[in-house]
């Protein structure tokens, strides 16, 4: 879903991290932050097609709140980019997710992948994930973007995890 507010997406993360902040600022309810901020994300960043959250549940990851066609509602620490990304409790970008060894393969039209872990006192509670159809479609900038986009929405989420 391209559209016009994604297609002026500059790469400049500041304002949509000062967008998210304001949006779920003094909401108390993390999945409706949680939905908001995937919605918001999905109708900015040009060329997705899913971004969403895993919330960790025990052993693995929990599909939570997103944008875009049904997915995996479950994935082990360690399985796939998403499983990969909390296990390591870092980012992990992917240019092309099938050269990706253990790539779960949700949606066929997802060609690379971001995905950045929730993190809440040093310790992994989730991951934003971010799919596109196009190969390469995700930067070091993105990147770091995204890491403070989660960074904002982690110190805004009021909820003991």
């Amino acid at each position: 879903m391209f559209n016009s507010a994604a297609s002026e997406f500059d790469g400049d993360y500041t304002e949509l991290v000062e967008e998210l902040g304001a949006m779920i600022a003094g909401e108390p309810d993390p999945i409706a932050n949680l939905a908001n901020a995937s919605a918001l994300i999905f109708d900015r960043l040009p060329d997705l097609n899913w971004a969403g959250f895993y919330l960790l549940k025990g052993d693995e990851l929990v599909l939570g709140p997103f944008q875009g066609k049904p997915a995996c509602i479950r994935i082990a620490l360690g399985r796939g980019v998403c499983g990969t990304a909390a296990a390591k409790a870092a980012s992990v970008l992917v240019e092309d997710v099938h050269q990706f060894p253990g790539h779960i393969a949700c949606d066929s039209a997802s060609n690379s992948e971001l995905v950045v872990p929730m993190l809440k006192d040093g310790k992994v509670v989730g991951v934003l994930d971010l799919d596109s159809p196009n190969i390469g479609r995700f930067s070091e900038n993105d990147r770091r973007g995204c890491e403070i986009l989660v960074a904002e929405l982690m110190r805004q989420l009021s909820v003991d995890w």
